[in-house]
């Protein structure tokens, strides 16, 4: 009958020395062994295949165990392959099993082959059960030294999720942001260091909530809710400004003319009806935004530096969309520009905007000087009546 081919070193020893077909000292990895865990801990336990020697001995030993109730006893090699075969499919669903992991591995061999039960103990699989946590800790040791990574994914802590862990992770960014935040900002004001700079020793400066959380540290004002609280008040008043200019004639009125016509084609909601007025105001207040708000149409974001070089913004918005036929009015996303540096970006033109002017607060920054009247209309509409 012909053997099946396993991926494992076979050494053929008298039956004399077929103690010693393994030592714990020696380091042999089957080719099929990986420290990834792809599978979950399953919710039966089954015992996994050991090499055909062994198999053949426990299906003896499971035969005259049912005839005369006497155990099997293994030399130190077949010990070794099945404790090196069980921790190795342990390690395929969790990197540390706990010690009821273990036991519940320890009580299914048992009960697959009853000849393995320990005499005079009350489970039958104690003794297993310490063997396979001390063949656990020698698996990781085999592993590292082989220059696998044993912590390639480790499981959450106990009681712990991945909703959990985020929110602890931004509790302990929020923490040292704010703990930092007189040297962040002597570095902003005093040493006036470049953008680029400032975002590299403070990534956290990238994230939504640190933005909105930088600007409440500086004004204790809630950005978000606040601003888009006095913009809203302002927003129908603005829009039939805008609307009757656009009625009329002139280079102006044509430009928000073209400008309405296309939000009008659009699902109205107020992320549109916002986005609307803050496109339309630079145009109202004839300023040129061409060099601030850059329309991108590609799906590859790698080639933005292809398509606009964004070294040369020093504070803009890009318009981002690659099917859209309005990119320039209902972009796909919006991201925020600093001396070159793409920020972060947003789903809404609004959110993008409102970000760019607290991060323009935020860093020290002036105002575009072609914009110089829509953001100082917009720094009133914030600070209210």
């Amino acid at each position: 009958e012909e053997l099946p081919q396993k991926a494992v070193l076979k050494l053929v020893r008298s039956q004399s020395d077929a103690s010693s077909i393994a030592s714990d000292d020696t380091i042999i990895l089957p080719h099929a062994m990986t420290p990834e865990r792809t599978q979950r801990w399953p919710d039966v336990c089954l015992v996994p295949a050991f090499s055909y020697e062994v198999e053949l001995i426990l299906v003896e030993g499971n035969l005259n165990h049912e005839r005369t109730g006497k155990t099997l006893k293994l030399s130190r090699g077949q010990n070794h392959d099945i404790l090196e075969t069980l921790a190795s499919k342990m390690h395929s669903f969790k990197a540390y099993p706990s010690d009821k992991d273990i036991s519940v591995v320890a009580e299914a061999l048992v009960t697959t082959h009853p000849c393995l039960k320990e005499p005079g103990t009350q489970t039958g699989w104690y003794g297993l059960k310490n063997s396979l946590k001390f063949k656990m800790g020698n698996f990781h040791t085999k592993l590292s030294r082989a220059g696998y990574k044993v912590n390639f994914l480790p499981n959450f802590p106990k009681g712990e999720d991945g909703s959990s862990l985020e929110r602890q992770r931004l509790q302990i960014v929020d923490e040292l942001m704010q703990t930092t935040f007189s040297l962040r900002r002597k570095e902003v004001i005093n040493d006036d260091l470049p953008v680029g700079e400032i975002l590299e020793r403070w990534p956290a400066l990238k994230m939504e909530s640190q933005i909105c959380a930088e600007f409440h540290r500086i004004t204790n004002i809630n950005l978000k809710n606040h601003f888009y609280s006095e913009l809203d008040r302002h927003v129908p008043r603005l829009q039939s400004l805008f609307r009757k200019k656009a009625a009329r004639t002139g280079k102006v009125s044509e430009v928000l003319d073209q400008l309405f016509n296309t939000y009008d084609r659009q699902v109205i909601d107020v992320n549109v009806l916002r986005a609307a007025v803050l496109r339309a105001l630079p145009t109202y207040l004839h300023e040129d935004d061409s060099g601030f708000q850059h329309i991108i149409k590609t799906c590859n974001e790698s080639a933005l530096s292809d398509e606009l070089q964004i070294d040369n913004i020093p504070v803009g918005l890009l318009l981002i969309s690659a099917t859209s036929t309005d990119c320039g009015i209902l972009p796909e996303k919006v991201a925020v520009v600093l001396e070159g540096n793409t920020v972060v970006d947003f789903p809404t033109f609004s959110d993008a905007f409102v970000m760019l002017f607290a991060l323009i607060y935020g860093l020290h920054l002036s105002y575009p000087k072609d914009l110089a009247n829509t953001f100082d209309f917009i720094q009133k509409v914030f600070d209210g009546p």
